[in-house]
């Protein structure tokens, strides 16, 4: 069997192990479906919602994101038809774009907080702010508070999102 063959279906069957095999021997992490579109391997492992398998294979090169995520076959158009929101969250945590209007299953906040989780942990971004730029966030775990009113440590999470994203725009 080829390897892209093994790593297909070591992804299909959701055998972290076997895909790192697969990778390790050559098989390539990017590979094009029947109808040319990139990122077949990334793809199913989305659409199934083998959520360590998608960060192995970002880990080793497969694009998170696709210039235009709207297209059906964009991992996160995948994981969304697939119902995969973990995975849906994790892309976006790895820096795939959510186009305006798109639905992903994932409220506004947590939108918000993956965005801002891609902010805080990549390292590929070629400018990283001084820390004075950077929003200080206190990080509040709330274990059995019924009854806790969150809506202001809500709102003031989406704020600090909407205010990181307009100073990454270009002007």
């Amino acid at each position: 069997m080829s390897l892209s063959l093994d790593l297909i279906k070591a992804i299909r069957t959701g055998r972290l192990p076997d895909v790192v095999a697969a990778l390790d021997a050559g098989a390539p992490v990017e590979m094009h479906d029947d109808e040319g579109d990139p990122g077949l391997p990334l793809g199913i492992a989305c659409f199934m919602g083998h959520l360590e398998i998608v960060r192995e294979l970002i880990k080793r090169g497969a694009k998170a994101s696709l210039p235009n995520n709207l297209d059906p076959t964009s991992p996160l158009s995948l994981a969304t038809r697939g119902g995969r929101t973990e995975v849906v969250r994790a892309l976006i945590e790895l820096g795939a774009e959510v186009p305006p209007g798109m639905q992903t299953g994932l409220s506004e906040h947590e939108v918000a907080l993956a965005r801002l989780k891609f902010h805080h942990t990549s390292a590929a971004q070629p400018i990283q702010p001084a820390i004075e730029d950077l929003p200080v966030f206190e990080e509040i775990e709330l274990v059995r508070c019924f009854g806790t009113d969150t809506g202001v440590l809500d709102a003031d999470m989406i704020r600090a999102a909407r205010e990181m994203s307009r100073k990454d725009k270009p002007k």
